[in-house]
């Protein structure tokens, strides 16, 4: 027991690895009831136990064992982590647990297995029960052959693959176990349950008896297939349905399930390959050559014998195949034919794709021997090439059949038609695109019409089979010149056809479908009968291969053809039969007047023309449908007909025929009637602009083509020089408008090569002309045709080629109804692989050199001597240059130049692929059949060691691909074999080459995935180049494959090469690019270059259905067309609508709720160190909403060239959708941090070429970045100012100086510091050169949080390891000594002794010298920081020294900066409004030092007449010529606004002030506004918050910055175009910040503190009346309710504000027309939301109760029930509270609406009973202010005045207060608020806060000429300040001053003359102490004389009095 104590304490997993079995069986138990616990598959638990599990199964005690089963059994249903342990707990399964006695131990291995499959991992647990089969003892074979039994009967065919189970089955059979070929037997059996009659070849060789008993067991199985009972863990959708059909108790399965199953395996599959090559006799090619037919037999049977094997090894057959063709071809002997015939069927059957390469070669000879008159050679020959059609492709083979289609033999053409009809049975809608069809069907057409009535049945049924597959409408344009009669019989041959995916192959049982090539090659006996008696239905047997693809067929057409074929009736009626004249009459009498016919042939020819304008009014009235063409143009052609010599009525006629093409249904022959005529006028100056547009018309009817080929011939036949030339004008221009589709070159050259040789020099120049357009589309090739011209004629057309060159064709503006649907359908069902531009090569006329192929040239290529052949390949170059174009027939070519391709002589081998590269622009398309054979050789040599032979080959495998498209290359195994060679070159070319074409490609053949396993080993090849480029196809063929198919296909791999490539599968899978779109090029038979053709240029009158397909714009191509032309609008709308439409999409509010999901965590936060799949894809989402779909692709394209032309197209748009722009912001800039992390420098440069134009814009919007986007952005922008490119991180440091334009530097600044925690060194320094830059440009106050602690932070860098950045440190920190002196060092805390050091010796070198008063340098720093572009910021920041000519250097580095800015990508600011830096620099005046005043002399300023005007230009260059200056520089004044610098500040503003008092040059302060209000804001909460409170600053300098800035403010809100720019956010805090700054008691404290409150009550009275209206009311509406709800604001604040309020109300009589009532209105709805009624009620006052409703009444009563249409910007408008009062308002006040009185209104409003008269209300308020004019009597009547105004609290005081001077109306205000004070029982007295309601400009004289002196002299002494002739900063309150000086409101008027600069305001502002007598003589005079003095007093301000003045000055200072 003491042993048994000893392993009970250890813990289970000891337990199970214990050496006493007892223990371990106490283990396995404990081990079961955790697994059993333990919920979560992924807990940590199950790790311990991954290595114990092939130990619980393979346990050596059988006790033991069974319950370590039972445990490993649970774990591998449960843990997670299980599939880890497949392959050895199953191999332990098989060879420890199968052999054990026990059933038990033997069940459960089995269960084993089975759940190991059950959790994916099917093919280990196949692969180690198929080696146990290898395994001696026979018990475990027996059970391991049970368990895949059991397993194939569970989860089905699918899950278990049978190609190796089927495979080792015949072994099993010969066992000399009894069990094991008893168990074998219903292994058959279950695999024949669910593949059929696959299995029967595998199985043909085993034991007679066996296959016998085999037989017997398979009839007994029910014929339904069987169902997967159990599945897989990612198949739990099945098997939840499968248990719903289970309770249903119904077994649901239906025919095409059943199909399915069948298919699913493939008998050739399951079979072994032979090779045969090995086993033909030795002399089988001298005996096929034999003269004797017996020989040649001996060799044919056995090689018969040998293709009778059923699949065959792939090697080269060539000759082979040769040999066979040659005896088909050319032997005598039938019998032999036949025999030869049927060996190429078998290669054909048991090579499959393989032998595709022989296909071309052997097609034309078996279709020759058609002629053969013998059945059984017939039937030979149809078994050959429907077994030859399989290999390859219809379209490869379509040029050897239309070739033979126009035989002189029936049969040839019979047996044609026939295969065809079989082939089209195996193809389906994809396979047989319009573009293979058509030609096919206009083959057939004829033969329809054919003599021989076998020929006629024939096409019949290939008709009637094409249109079985492909749908009736589909074919119908095809058939338009059948009669009905063959349309019918046609029809009735297409209901007979039988598709081999019917239901006919259940039927017809495995001798009908289920053989396939197998029962054609083993049994081919038994197939004769029915072949030699119904020979097309042979197909069906032959074609099996892929029964799923039939019902897909019948479902498509009408959808395929749905959208863009016409109306058949349309199609029907192209031509008609020719009607007799008498019906024409009739039917002409039927609908045109019976005068008109009657006078149209007159003999006179004014009743001509009236007969032709009745007949013009007929055709216009007439009814499509009812309109006779063929009739009306045969009565326009009787006598006079074309012969008429009136040009009038013979232009009306003219006219009349084009009406009648485009208004009709206008067959070819009626245009045949007409265009004889039309041709002969088309040269006539008076009538051939109307014979021009018939000819359009019958284009557009008829098709261009066939119209251009009739006209031409018709003008070439004649003999007139003129209409030669202008039918070829004619047609170059028709071209244009059509585009080339469809058009026949060969039929013009002819015609062309005439007119070339035409004596008269109009028809050349024409012919040349036209030559011209041709060139456009077809390029290069056209001029191949007229090289024999004489070189003075070809110099001519290679001038004009010349000319076209570089140019896009246009985009057609015209379509023919027909060819429109036609073409667009070919467009659009095309492959991808074949291109517009083949079909172009198609036309030009093609040589067969086949002949020039002799046996002798091709011997030379083979030659021994390299000698020899170069020569033979020379001559083989020869003979394709000169045949220029050349059939794909070129005999032994092919075989020849492959063997040089692998020459020893690499000279050769180049040679042979320049050759090549030759044969593909030659051959064209037709190059596709010799892909096989030469295609796959020229990829062999892209593993040559030499670099130019790769090349070489390179550019030789683009040039096939170019013409061949990339399918064939990918079909078969070819490319899988060349991979699978182990040459690195090889295979870095060939996947280098996958990763660039299969992106393009939209579908691509199955076999590709052939070629994934040598991806995978690629991707772990020794050779890096391999491995990267083997990773960079990795995504472009998961786009194709899909991620699952390929995540299968690593279950071969070991498991580290599986673990190391699915991880790349997951990193592929994230990059993984789109399919690209459905081609939204030209479409069918358009032009390469067409698709060059921009698609933004085409316009809304690109009609809708051109000849490119389905290219729609605006509806007016459908609404000339009719409804023919509607239908490609709505098919076609998808593919190409884009690129004219909108790329983004204004969605309203989607910003807000992005942000707001965002913060409600609905979505991911935008924050990673690198993005990941979720973020890419939550993107790619929301931007959907917001983005045209094809950018959206293009932005999310796997090429980098794409995503660069989705920029392109961005910076274009950028300014026409700004404002879509600016709404879709976030999205953008997420987007572009993603391209951050992209190492490729072009989509990088091109981002930050974006992002320059898009803040430029964004600045010019006046937007500002909301903290949403700049946190998704900055982060990762600063990321980028590290880059170790230099060209990157400089574009990055201007986006980061542009960004603080429309971001808050102080914002920005926490973002760079964090920046500076980079590892990155360069990344480090970058951000500590930035926040100098900051401090520097904007004082102290950006640092964030707070100045000690950010300093601390940027002076840890002085010590850092890298010097840059070490640097950068203590620049910023220099910088920062420069704004706040010595301070510095206690900001920046303890520094080492070394770091401190460092310090002190940068600050003394580089520091400026006088750090306390940084005022002085601030305009030159100006210069600093205006667009950090440079990127030696650091030398910028460190002027030498303070000396004269500091300015010049600053001025030198700015100019600098400038022409870098000039050279930069973005635009450059226009030259206009840039500084003249020369001139500046040459002024040796322009000084911006200060120097004190006692230094100079003022003597000459007495002296005024000597400075004239032009002085005060050369002393001011700055600003007087400030329309020179740059945006930036603007920026940067206003960015000092805000210092922290007092100083600075004011120097700042008077800049600004200097720009707006000019009318002229104030216009270029636009763009700026809310900049300059924004900082002047935060100044004025600077002063508010430290400047008032800090003793140290002198209160005089605050009470001039106040000056400064009411000035600053007073001249822009004079300006209303300025004043309008304001926006609502902006407006807002302003009014907060004045009301603040009337409210503070602080300022009234300061001496001259009242002044200012002065000055800011008109400035508020101007904010308000100068304003954008509805922004005004917007931004009060938004304060109101924010001073109501903030508790921390006094009541006056708010007082105030609806004192604001009030008077916006009074002037919205004036404004209602102007403001936005709707966003007003959804202001007061957000209001009434904050505060309902109830709440508004509970406030200490009434008055916002009254006001808003005042507001309502106002609104209601000047708008009447329109107030209600403006409610639109409310969300939901039920739940407003708004709305129901505003419907109570119109309705109680519609009997007011007469009332004009606004005070009658509001009083109204409020309800007031005792309305009072207006006269008496009058003689009150006169009474009042009777008493406060008299001294006397004044307070009395203020006492009065309060009181009533208390009683009638709205009461309009403005008639009285009008033409009261400015001071009476602050002496009546101030009064009222001293009565409210005391009465309230304040201590103090406010300050004048009551708004005066007076219009100061209403006082003001408006004669500038009066004021002009006083103003230039003011403006005079500020210049001289400026220069240092006199001091800006003494105190100007001397008492003894004269009071004659203009008042403080006629300085601050908005007369642009008169405006004053911060300097005149500060002036006059202290003074009006000393003017105390003159205002109290003012109010004294009341009424009209203070205007009269104020208007005067200017003007008395004469010379003496500036003279006494300044002397006065003078005296004192000294």
């Amino acid at each position: 027991m003491g042993d048994d104590s000893e392993w009970m304490k250890l813990p289970i997993d000891q337990k199970c690895e214990h050496k006493v079995w007892k223990a371990r069986l106490n283990g396995y138990e404990e081990a079961l009831k955790l697994f059993q616990k333990i919920e979560d598959e992924k807990s940590p638990e199950w790790g311990k136990y991954l290595g114990l599990i092939k130990k619980f199964v393979t346990d050596s005690n059988a006790v033991a064992q069974l319950k370590g089963l039972e445990a490993a059994l649970a774990f591998i249903e449960n843990a997670h982590v299980a599939g880890k342990t497949t392959g050895e707990v199953v191999s332990g399964v098989v060879t420890k647990v199968f052999n054990q006695p026990k059933a038990r131990a033997k069940e459960l291995g089995m269960d084993i297995c089975l759940m190991y499959i059950e959790i994916e991992k099917n093919e280990v647990v196949q692969d180690e029960l198929l080696k146990g089969l290898d395994n001696k003892n026979p018990k475990i074979v027996v059970a391991c052959i049970e368990t895949l039994r059991k397993a194939l009967s569970e989860f089905g065919s699918k899950i278990v693959t049978l190609k190796p189970v089927v495979k080792v089955l015949p072994k099993q059979f010969e066992s000399r176990e009894k069990a094991v070929r008893d168990e074998s037997k219903l292994l058959a059996v279950e695999i024949y349950k669910w593949i059929r009659d696959a299995l029967r070849p595998p199985l043909q060789n085993i034991n007679s008896v066996q296959l016998k008993e085999l037989e017997e067991e398979w009839v007994k199985l029910p014929p339904s297939p069987p169902k997967q009972t159990r599945f897989l863990r990612s198949q739990q959708d099945l098997k939840a349905k499968f248990e719903q059909q289970q309770a249903q108790g119904g077994e649901q399965s239906d025919g095409d399930e059943e199909e399915e199953t069948a298919a699913a395996v493939d008998p050739y599959d399951l079979l072994e390959p032979v090779e045969i090559l090995s086993k033909m006799p030795k002399d089988f090619y001298e005996k096929i050559e034999a003269k004797k037919w017996q020989e040649r037999k001996e060799a044919l049977e056995a090689v018969e014998a040998l293709t009778k094997n059923p699949k065959l090894e792939n090697g080269d057959y060539g000759d082979l195949v040769r040999a066979l063709k040659k005896v088909v071809g050319k032997d005598a002997n039938v019998m032999l034919v036949s025999m030869a015939a049927k060996c190429l069927a078998g290669l054909a059957s048991g090579l499959r794709k393989k032998f595709g390469t022989y296909a071309g070669q052997v097609v034309p000879t078996i279709l020759e021997k058609f002629k053969e008159k013998k059945l059984q050679v017939v039937q030979s020959l149809q078994e050959a090439i429907d077994a030859i059609f399989l290999t390859t492709t219809l379209q490869n083979l379509s040029e050897d059949i239309l070739g033979v289609m126009d035989n002189k033999n029936p049969s040839i053409k019979q047996q044609a038609s026939l295969f065809l009809a079989r082939s089209f049975r195996h193809c389906t809608q994809a396979t047989l695109p319009k573009s293979v069809l058509k030609p096919f069907c206009a083959a057939l057409i004829k033969q329809v019409n054919d003599s021989a009535p076998e020929v006629r049945d024939a096409a019949f049924e290939a008709l009637g089979t094409a249109m079985k597959v492909v749908g009736e409408k589909a074919v119908n344009p095809f058939l338009a010149d059948l009669d009905k009669l063959k349309l019918d019989k046609i029809k009735e041959c297409a209901d007979k056809v039988e598709l081999p995916g019917g239901k006919k192959g259940a039927a017809g049982g495995g001798s009908a479908s289920g053989d396939k090539k197998p029962a054609a090659k083993a049994p081919p006996a038994a197939e004769a009968p029915p072949k030699s008696s119904a020979p097309p239905k042979k197909s069906q047997t032959a074609s099996a291969n892929k029964p799923s693809a039939g019902p897909a067929k019948k479902g498509k057409p009408a959808s395929a053809a749905g959208g863009k074929a016409k109306k058949t009736s349309d199609s029907k009626e192209t031509t008609e039969a020719e009607i007799s004249p008498e019906a024409c009459e009739e039917l002409a009498a039927a609908v045109l007047p019976a005068t008109c016919l009657q006078q149209l042939d007159s003999g006179n020819w004014k009743e001509r023309l009236a007969s032709m304008e009745e007949f013009q009014r007929a055709v216009e009235t007439m009814d499509k449908a009812a309109m006779p063409c063929q009739a009306l143009v045969r009565m326009l052609a009787k006598k006079p007909g074309w012969k008429e010599t009136n040009f009038q009525v013979m232009q009306m006629k003219l006219h009349i025929v084009a009406l009648v093409a485009q208004r009709g249904q206008f067959s070819k022959t009626s245009a045949s009637v007409v265009l004889d005529g039309l041709v002969d006028k088309i040269g006539d100056v008076k009538c051939g602009g109307n014979a021009k547009s018939a000819l359009t018309a019958i284009g557009e009817t008829c098709s261009l083509p066939w119209t251009a080929e009739q006209v031409v011939s018709l003008a070439f036949a004649q003999k007139n020089p003129k209409n030669q030339a202008e039918t070829l004008n004619w047609l170059a221009n028709a071209m244009k408008e059509f585009g080339f589709a469809g058009i026949k070159v060969k039929g013009f050259i002819n015609n062309v090569k005439t007119a070339l040789g035409a004596t008269n020099p109009a028809v050349r120049t024409a012919a040349i002309a036209l030559l011209g357009v041709m060139y456009l589309y077809m390029g290069q090739p056209l001029r191949m045709f007229f090289e024999d011209e004489k070189p003075a004629l070809l110099a001519q057309i290679d001038a004009e080629f010349e000319k076209m060159q570089g140019q896009s064709p246009p985009a057609p503006i015209r379509s023919t109804k027909k060819t429109a649907e036609e073409e667009g359908d070919e467009g659009g069902e095309q492959d991808e692989d074949g291109g517009a531009g083949q079909d172009i090569m198609d036309l030009l006329p093609r040589t067969d050199i086949s002949d020039k192929i002799t046996s002798d040239l091709v011997s030379k290529i083979g030659d021994k001597n390299w000698k020899i052949r170069k020569e033979g390949l020379d001559e083989a170059a020869a003979v394709i240059s000169e045949a220029k174009f050349i059939t794909p027939n070129i005999g032994e070519l092919p075989l020849a130049l492959k063997g040089r391709l692998s020459d020893s002589n690499k000279i050769l081998v180049q040679q042979t692929l320049s050759i090549l590269q030759q044969l593909a622009t030659a051959m064209g398309p037709g190059l596709k059949q010799h892909v096989k054979a030469l295609g796959f050789p020229v990829i062999t040599v892209l593993g040559d060691s030499k670099v130019n032979l790769r090349t070489a080959a390179m550019a030789t495998l683009q040039a096939w691909v170019e013409q061949t498209g990339m399918k064939d290359w990918l079909e078969g195994e070819d490319l899988s074999e060349e991979l699978k060679r182990e040459n690195p070159f090889l295979r870095q070319e060939v996947l280098g080459w996958l990763a660039e074409k299969l992106p393009t490609l939209r579908s691509v053949p199955a076999d590709l995935m052939v070629c994934v396993p040598q991806l995978f080993t690629c991707l772990e090849d020794r050779n890096a180049d391999v491995r990267k480029k083997a990773q960079d196809a990795l995504p472009t063929f998961m786009m194709h494959l899909g991620y699952d198919k390929m995540n299968k296909a690593t279950g071969k791999l070991k498991p580290a090469s599986k673990d190391q490539v699915v991880a790349m599968l997951e990193k592929a899978r994230a990059v993984m690019p789109a399919k690209p779109a459905a081609p939204a090029k030209t479409g069918g038979k358009g032009s390469a270059e067409q698709s060059r053709a921009p698609s933004a240029s085409r316009t809304s009158e690109d009609f809708t259905d051109k000849p490119e397909a389905k290219k729609v714009r605006g509806g007016g191509g459908a609404a000339k067309k009719g409804p023919a032309g509607k239908k490609p609008a709505t098919k076609g709308q998808k593919d190409d609508e884009d690129k004219s439409g909108p790329i983004f999409i204004l969605v309203p509010n989607a910003k807000e709720q992005r942000i707001k999901e965002e913060k409600q965590l609905k979505i991911l936060k935008w924050n990673f160190i690198t993005p990941r799949d979720e973020y890419v894809e939550q993107l790619k989402t929301q931007m959907a909403a917001c983005f045209a779909k094809w950018l959206l692709d293009e932005m999310f394209h796997f090429d980098f060239q794409r995503q660069v032309k989705a920029i392109g197209v961005m910076i274009e748009r950028l300014n026409s959708e700004s404002e879509a722009t600016v709404s879709c912001l976030d999205l953008i800039l997420k987007w572009i941090t993603l391209r951050f992390f992209e190492t490729n420098t072009t989509i990088l440069m091109k981002v930050l070429e974006y992002l320059k134009l898009l803040f430029m814009m964004l600045n010019r919007e006046n937007y500002h970045l909301t903290e949403y986007e700049a946190n998704s952005f900055v982060p990762y922008l600063i990321l980028k100012v590290g880059e170790s490119k230099d060209v990157v991180r400089k574009d990055v440091r201007v986006i980061l100086g542009m960004l603080c334009k429309v971001y808050p530097a102080s914002k920005l600044f926490p973002f760079l510091m964090e920046g500076t925690k980079s590892k990155n060194s360069k990344q480090r320094a970058e951000c500590l050169e930035e926040l100098g830059c900051l401090i520097e440009g904007y004082g102290m106050n950006v640092c964030q949080p707070t100045a000690a602690k950010s300093l601390k932070e940027i002076a840890v860098h002085i010590g850092d390891r890298d010097t840059s950045v070490r640097n950068a440190a203590l620049n910023t920190v220099v910088a920062v000594y420069n704004v706040c002196g010595d301070q510095v060092y206690k900001l920046i805390g303890n520094l080492s002794e070394k770091d401190m050091s460092m310090l002190e010796e940068r600050i003394k070198r580089s520091a400026k010298k006088t750090p306390a008063a940084p005022a002085k340098q601030s305009a030159a720093e100006k210069t600093q920081r205006e667009q950090p572009t440079n990127p030696n910021a650091t030398f910028l920041r460190k002027p030498a020294q303070e000396d004269p000519g500091k300015l010049k250097i600053m001025y030198r580095t700015y100019r600098i900066q400038s022409r870098q800015n000039a050279h930069s990508d973005h635009p450059s600011i226009p030259k206009e409004f840039q500084l003249d830096l020369d001139m500046i620099e040459q002024d040796q005046r322009s000084v911006c030092e200060l120097p004190d005043l006692v230094q100079h002399q003022l003597d000459e300023l007495l002296e005024p007449v000597m400075i004239p005007e032009p002085k005060i230009r050369s002393i001011s260059p700055h600003f007087d010529d400030l329309h020179s200056s740059t945006a930036s520089t603007i920026n940067f004044v206003i960015s000092q606004v805000a210092s922290g610098d007092i100083g600075t500040s004011i120097q700042a503003l008077a800049q600004i002030d200097e720009v707006l008092r000019q009318e002229d040059k104030a216009d270029v302060m636009s763009g700026h506004i809310d900049q300059l209000l924004i900082a002047t804001i935060m100044q004025l909460r600077l002063i508010n918050s430290t400047h008032l409170a800090d003793d140290r600053v002198d209160k005089k300098d605050l009470i001039k910055l106040y000056s400064c800035i009411m000035g600053n403010m007073m001249s822009l809100f004079s300006m209303e175009t300025l004043a309008r720019e304001a926006s609502i956010g902006v407006l807002k805090d302003l009014m907060h910040s004045l009301i603040t700054l009337m409210l503070d008691s602080r300022v009234e404290d300061v001496e001259d503190g009242t002044q200012v409150i002065r000055s800011v009550n008109l400035l508020v009275i101007r904010v308000l009346e100068h304003s954008d209206q509805t922004n005004v009311f917007s931004a009060l509406l938004v304060l109101l309710q924010d001073t109501l709800v903030s508790n921390a604001g006094s009541l006056k604040v708010s007082e105030l504000v609806m004192k604001c309020l009030w008077r916006m109300i009074r002037l919205l009589p004036e404004n209602i027309n102007s403001l936005n009532l709707d966003r007003i209105l959804l202001d007061v709805h957000n209001f009434m939301k904050v505060f309902p009624k109830e709440k508004l009620k509970q406030l200490k006052t009434d008055v916002p109760h009254r006001t808003l409703k005042t507001l309502c009444h106002t609104l209601c009563r000047l708008t009447g029930v329109k107030i209600l249409d403006h409610l639109s910007m409310i969300e939901n408008r039920n739940e407003s509270e708004l709305e129901a009062y505003l419907r109570r308002v119109v309705k109680h006040s519609g009997n007011l609406s007469g009332t004009k009185s606004d005070r009658g209104n509001e009083k109204s409003a409020h309800g007031t009973d005792d309305r009072m008269s207006k006269a008496k209300v009058s003689d009150i308020l006169s009474e009042i202010f009777k008493k406060i004019g008299s001294k006397e009597n004044t307070k009395e009547g203020l006492t009065e005045l309060y009181e009533y105004k208390q009683k009638y609290s709205d009461a309009d005081l403005e008639p009285f207060l009008r033409n009261t001077s400015q001071f009476f109306q602050s002496y009546v205000e101030r009064g009222l608020r001293v009565i409210e004070s005391e009465r309230e029982g304040k201590p103090r007295i406010q300050s004048s806060t009551v708004i005066p309601q007076h219009n100061v400009e209403s006082s003001l004289s408006s004669s500038n000429e009066e004021l002009k002196p006083a103003v230039y002299y003011e403006r005079l002494k500020i210049l001289r300040q400026r220069q240092g002739l006199e001091n800006t900063t003494r105190a100007l309150s001397s008492e003894d001053e004269p009071p004659q000086r203009p008042a403080i409101s006629s300085l601050l008027s908005s007369k642009p003359s008169v405006a004053s600069s911060t300097d005149m305001l500060h002036s006059k502002l202290s003074q009006l102490k000393e003017s105390r007598e003159l205002y109290q003589q003012e109010h004294n005079a009341r009424s009209g004389s203070p205007t009269r003095a104020r208007a005067a007093s200017p003007a008395t301000a004469n010379l003496d009095d500036l003279k006494k003045r300044l002397e006065r000055i003078k005296s004192k200072r000294q």
